[in-house]
């Protein structure tokens, strides 16, 4: 969402493991495609490998990344099975398996790990339902096992819609306001009605708010400027890029580690992309003679 989010980076998103909560396609009637969070899909799968020099980093930093899931995952899991009602273990669990299953190699693998999340994070609200980071990686989980759906992904989403929704009602600043952050990419990404639940208004609300509550978390911001431009709102982006720049500065200090240097590779690359495309010239438009057939 260690996502993408406070010393995880996104493995995608980080305390520094607030991460950009990671994206999925999801495969409804005409293969529609929406972000999930954390808050993400590892940063190294989209570095381009045009070298050996560029592409043995990627590489590198993918096996550590792997390595480093799989750890936790066991550390986690061992610290739940002996504590299954404790509800930090449990949530805990929650978050390594989200993490785990992002790595997952194949839909059967990535559902069997997702689906011990979910359990995990359930009977934790089970007991307690004021739980914040239980719903919220129970949503995050959820995600994970929409990605291996087709049809039975757009009741997940559902689902998840409402788990991120009470995170936000019990702790909206947690995990870099994962939950605000998570709850906008599921709006921007999602088909509208009657679809689903995609929606620009609420996109525009919760992904402002998560800038709000975290703003010193470059994913919020960046997620933020992103839908700006996707809704073709280059000004607004535009009036943005200073106050960025400023931000991004700042929290090099703020979010740095093992993690922080995963998410600074696919932050610095993400903030590369939206200053050319919110400084570009509008396309000209052509004369109607001019338009080919």
């Amino acid at each position: 969402m260690f996502s993408i989010l406070n010393s995880w980076a996104a493995i995608r998103r980080l305390r520094c493991f607030a991460r950009p909560f990671g994206r999925i396609f999801l495969k409804s009637l005409s293969a529609l495609k929406l972000f999930v969070v954390l808050i993400i899909s590892l940063p190294c799968s989209r570095l381009a490998a045009q070298t050996n020099q560029s592409t043995t980093p990627a590489l590198a930093w993918q096996n550590n990344a792997a390595s480093r899931a799989e750890r936790l995952f066991a550390e986690a899991q061992q610290r739940f099975r002996a504590a299954p009602t404790n509800a930090e273990a449990a949530w805990q669990f929650g978050r390594a398996a989200f993490d785990q299953a992002e790595l997952a190699t194949d839909d059967s693998q990535r559902a069997a790990i997702a689906e011990k999340g979910v359990a995990a994070c359930r009977q934790t609200i089970a007991r307690d339902s004021k739980v914040a980071p239980a719903h919220y990686y129970l949503a995050l989980n959820l995600g994970q096992l929409a990605r291996t759906k087709t049809l039975g992904a757009l009741r997940l989403v559902k689902q998840m819609e409402a788990e991120f929704k009470t995170a936000i009602a019990l702790d909206p600043g947690f995990d870099y306001a994962g939950a605000q952050r998570s709850l906008g990419l599921l709006y921007f990404e999602a088909p509208g009605w009657p679809t689903s639940i995609g929606s620009r208004a609420h996109a525009r609300f919760h992904l402002r708010k998560a800038a709000e509550l975290a703003p010193a978390y470059p994913e919020n911001r960046l997620c933020l400027l992103e839908a700006y431009l996707a809704w073709g709102e280059k000004k607004t982006a535009r009036a943005e890029l200073k106050t960025t720049e400023e931000m991004l500065k700042k929290a090099r200090d703020l979010f740095a580690g093992e993690q922080g240097t995963a998410n600074w590779e696919d932050w610095e690359k993400r903030w590369a992309k939206i200053k050319v495309k919110a400084t570009e010239p509008p396309t000209p438009l052509k004369a109607p003679r001019e338009k080919s057939s």
